[in-house]
Formats: structure tokens, C-alpha cells, sequence
């Protein structure tokens, strides 16, 4: 079973002057974002779509690993 489903990612080369990448995902039927840098894959920003707006979201760490590997996997 997986935690998530990827829906899109965008590799952004000039975001505040870095590069970025942000994925939108889902699980358990929500909608979320995940902003990365580029460089080391810290975790930028997060949020889950909800009621027609966006929050600020915090996301299992297991999650947050497995699209960091699955975004390794894309750019290399």
C-alpha cells in the first residue's frame, strides 16, 4: 500500500535566487504540497489543501523520506 500518491512536480531553477522543487501529492484523500531545495532536499515548506485554502501542514517523517527518494530517483 503506498502512503502517497505524486500528482505533479515542478523543478523551479530560480525560485529566491535557488533551486527548487515542489511536489504535489496525495494521501488519505487530502491534497498536499511539498517544497524542496534543490541542492540537499531540506524541506522547504509543506501544505495540505483544505476547504479551499491552503495550511501550513506536518507530514510523517516516513512520508517526507520516501519523497525525497522518489524525487532523487527523478532528477539524477
Amino acid at each position: 500500500m503506498d502512503l502517497y500518491q505524486i500528482k505533479n512536480m515542478i523543478i523551479d531553477d530560480e525560485q529566491y535566487s535557488e533551486e527548487s522543487i515542489t511536489v504535489d501529492f496525495t494521501n488519505n484523500n487530502k491534497r498536499y504540497s511539498i517544497t524542496l531545495n534543490k541542492a540537499d532536499l531540506e524541506v522547504v515548506n509543506t501544505w495540505v489543501f483544505e476547504n479551499n485554502t491552503s495550511i501550513p501542514a506536518s507530514l510523517p517523517d516516513e512520508i517526507i523520506k520516501s519523497i525525497k527518494e522518489d524525487v532523487k530517483k527523478q532528477i539524477n
